[in-house]
């Protein structure tokens, strides 16, 4: 799917309809977040694409929660950005795959962004770092100046 961020209709992408379908998918599905209807379009379609990987109910909130997490930053810190979902595997496991980016100011500390507690805005401090924790690996990359990719998996125990 793709999200425009104008509040209009989803529109189904390939890599969805062709996962819908049973095929295997070669790219991701992408969205934009530039809005607040995008979060919760992002939360919805996270929510699809975990059903789909055949994760569990725990897992699927796991990674909604994470999801969540890292748009609502690209939204809020990043001034917008896309997230872009991806169905990597290994072996017979099927893995879901959040690509979280935006064109913002960047990370100067990421290990001071990660802590529990730290915010730069009104939140509690448990984003960055909370994100990393629900997901199986985590990655992050960052240019002062030059905005922010987070890349996080989880995989589905089968």
């Amino acid at each position: 799917m793709t999200g425009a961020g104008d509040g209009g209709t989803t529109v189904l992408g390939d890599a969805e309809r062709r996962m819908a379908n049973g095929e295997a998918v070669a790219g991701p599905a992408t969205y934009g977040v530039r809005s607040e209807q995008d979060l919760l379009t992002v939360r919805h379609a996270v929510r699809a694409a975990t059903r789909r990987a055949g994760f569990s109910i725990v897992d699927q909130t796991r990674v909604v929660t994470a999801a969540s997490e890292l748009a609502r930053n690209a939204y809020v810190h990043g001034g917008g950005g896309t997230l872009a979902i991806d169905y990597p595997t290994r072996g017979d496991a099927v893995g879901l795959r959040l690509t979280v980016t935006d064109d913002g100011p960047g990370i100067d500390d990421v290990p001071t962004a990660l802590a529990d507690g730290y915010t730069t805005g009104s939140g509690l401090g448990h984003g960055l770092g909370g994100a990393r924790r629900l997901m199986d690996e985590f990655d992050i990359h960052t240019e002062v100046g030059g905005g922010t990719t987070v890349t996080a998996t989880r995989w589905a125990v089968r």
